[in-house]
C-alpha cells in the first residue's frame, strides 16, 4: 500500500501535465512578420499643405509599419476640403492602406464616396493617387447622381467628384426628371 499510492499520485500528476498547451493567439494583419511602429485607437489626422487643410482623416484602429513604410487602417473615414478649406467630399469604408512614401490611399471593403451635390460613387475598392488627387479604381463601380445612375468597370475622378469618367460602362440611366 505504501508504494501503490505514491505511483497513484505520480500517474495522476503525469497525466495532468500531458493536456495540450494553449497557444497564445496571433494578429494575422501584421505586415509579414513586422511589428507596427505606432498604433492609435479613434484617431484623427490632419492633412495639410502650405498651412491649408486638404483632408481630415478618421481611423478607429490603424498601425504604422516603418519597414514596409505602409499603414493599416480599420474603419476609415476621410473628408476633402476644397481650396477655400470648405468640405467637398468624404469617403468611408471597413479598410484602408496608406502607401508612407507616396501618400497614395487605398479604400478596400464598402467603399463609399460621396460630394456635396449629391453624387455618390459605390465600390469594393479604389485608390486616392496623391500626385494629382485623383480617385481611381479597376473594379465595379456605380454611380448615383441627381441626374442619372451609372455602372461600369474601372473609373477615374477628381476628390469631389465632380469630374469622373467610367472606362467600361454596362449601365446607364436618367432620372426622371433630371435635365
Amino acid at each position: 500500500m505504501k508504494i501503490i499510492f505514491p505511483v497513484f499520485i505520480l500517474l495522476i500528476l503525469v497525466s495532468s501535465c500531458s493536456e495540450e498547451k494553449i497557444q497564445p493567439q496571433i494578429e494575422k494583419s501584421s505586415v509579414q512578420g513586422e511589428i507596427p511602429s505606432n498604433e492609435s485607437w479613434n484617431s484623427k489626422i490632419l492633412f495639410t499643405e502650405e498651412g491649408r487643410l486638404k483632408a481630415i482623416l478618421y481611423s478607429d484602429h490603424f498601425k504604422m509599419f516603418d519597414i514596409q513604410k505602409i499603414t493599416l487602417l480599420d474603419g476609415v473615414k476621410i473628408k476633402f476640403y476644397n481650396s477655400e478649406q470648405r468640405n467637398t467630399s468624404w469617403l468611408t469604408s471597413l479598410r484602408g492602406k496608406v502607401n508612407d512614401i507616396t501618400r497614395d490611399m487605398y479604400a478596400m471593403d464598402s467603399v463609399v464616396a460621396q460630394n456635396d451635390s449629391g453624387t455618390v460613387l459605390k465600390t469594393t475598392e479604389l485608390m486616392w493617387r496623391n500626385a494629382d488627387q485623383k480617385i481611381v479604381t479597376d473594379k465595379f463601380v456605380t454611380i448615383t447622381s441627381p441626374q442619372e445612375i451609372i455602372q461600369g468597370y474601372g473609373m477615374e475622378s477628381d476628390q469631389a467628384l465632380e469630374n469622373y469618367k467610367i472606362f467600361n460602362v454596362t449601365y446607364t440611366k436618367k432620372k426622371t426628371g433630371a435635365k
